[in-house]
C-alpha cells in the first residue's frame, strides 16, 4: 500500500534513500476531469513514469441537483480502477489523492469516496480552493518571470477557477523568484458548470452563438470584478507589470492548437508561451467560432493518457 516501504529499502543509501527510495503518485479528481501521474525522484526533480487522464464529468448535474449522479459515478470509478491498477503495478510507496469541487458541492460526496475508498483502496481528501491555488503555484513557480513584478495563476478546472494574485521578486540566495502569495479568489464557474448554465442542450454539432459566449465571459468578469478592484490588478496590467500563469487542461488545449500539434505532447506543451495577449486572444477566437464537433476533430486536443 502507499506509504509502506518495501523490504529492505531502509537499509540502503545513495540513489535508493530518502525520496530516491520511493515511488510517488498523486490523483487529482476534478469535477471533469481525473487525472493520474506516477513518478520516481531524479537529480532535476521527478520523472513521469506513467500517466492516465480521462474525462469522467464526475460534476454533470450537481449545479443543478446537488448530488453526483449515477452515470457520473460509475464512470469515475472505471476510471479509478484504473488508477488503482497501475499504482499496484509500479508499487508505489507514496501517494496523495485529491477532489474538488464537484465532492465538495455534492451532499453525498463523502458518501461516494467511501464508495470509492471500499472498491479501490484509494483514499482521497477534499481540498478546499485555497488548496488548490497553493498545489498549482507550486507546480510552475519556476515558470515566473522575476523580472515582472506580478503575477496572475489562473487554474480553470470543471467546477471552479481559481486566480492568484502575486508578488514577483528576485531571490538573493539563489536567483530564481521570490513568490508571494498575496491573495486568490474562487469563482464558481469551470468547463462543467459554464456548460450546464450557458449552453446546456445546445447541439454540439453547432458553434455556440457569439451572445452566448458574451455571456459566458460577462458572469467571469463580474465575479471576478471585486477581487481585481481590490488589488488594483487593471491598473498593474496596463503597466506592463503583470504576467500570467494558465495552469488547466483548458489552458494547454489552447496552447497545443497554437502550436499545430496534431496529437498532444507534454513536452513541448508545458511551459510554453505567448508573447502578447493579442495573440492568445487571436488563438482563443478560433475556439469560439467553431463547433464541439469541429474541435474534437482538430489539432492538438489534449487526448486521453494511457
Amino acid at each position: 500500500m502507499a506509504g509502506d516501504l518495501t523490504p529492505g529499502q531502509g537499509q540502503k543509501g545513495g540513489w535508493h534513500s530518502g525520496r530516491f527510495a520511493h515511488t510517488f503518485a498523486a490523483i487529482d479528481l476534478g469535477t471533469n476531469n481525473c487525472r493520474l501521474l506516477v513518478a520516481r525522484a531524479s537529480v532535476m526533480g521527478f520523472d513521469v513514469i506513467d500517466a492516465y487522464s480521462r474525462p469522467v464529468r464526475l460534476g454533470e448535474g450537481v449545479a443543478l441537483s446537488g448530488t453526483l449522479c449515477g452515470d457520473a459515478i460509475d464512470r469515475t470509478l472505471e476510471a479509478l480502477d484504473v488508477c488503482a491498477a497501475k499504482i499496484e503495478r509500479h508499487r508505489v510507496t507514496r501517494a496523495r489523492h485529491i477532489a474538488t469541487e464537484a465532492c465538495r458541492r455534492a451532499c453525498n460526496g463523502e458518501d461516494f469516496l467511501g464508495l470509492v475508498r471500499a472498491r479501490t483502496g484509494l483514499c482521497f481528501e477534499v481540498i478546499p480552493p485555497a488548496e488548490e491555488a497553493r498545489l498549482a503555484l507550486a507546480s510552475c513557480e519556476n515558470l515566473l518571470d522575476p523580472e515582472i513584478p506580478y503575477g496572475l495563476l489562473i487554474d480553470i478546472g470543471g467546477g471552479s477557477t481559481e486566480v492568484s494574485w502575486l508578488r514577483i521578486g528576485r531571490d538573493g540566495r539563489c536567483g530564481g523568484p521570490s513568490i508571494e502569495l498575496i491573495d486568490m479568489t474562487s469563482v464558481p464557474w469551470g468547463v462543467v458548470t459554464l456548460t450546464e448554465s450557458c449552453v446546456n442542450g445546445h447541439p454540439r454539432e453547432q458553434p455556440v452563438a457569439r451572445a452566448r459566449y458574451d455571456e459566458m465571459v460577462t458572469r467571469i468578469r463580474e465575479d471576478l470584478r471585486p477581487f481585481c478592484a481590490r488589488h488594483g490588478i487593471g491598473g498593474a496590467v496596463r503597466r506592463g507589470e503583470v504576467q500570467m500563469i494558465g495552469a488547466s487542461g483548458t489552458v494547454t488545449t489552447v496552447s497545443a492548437h497554437h502550436l499545430g500539434l496534431k496529437r498532444y505532447n507534454r513536452s513541448l506543451v508545458d511551459g510554453s508561451r505567448y508573447v502578447s495577449y493579442g495573440a492568445w486572444r487571436a488563438e482563443t477566437g478560433v475556439f469560439v467560432r467553431n463547433s464541439g464537433g469541429e474541435l474534437r476533430r482538430g489539432r492538438g486536443r489534449e487526448p486521453s493518457l494511457r
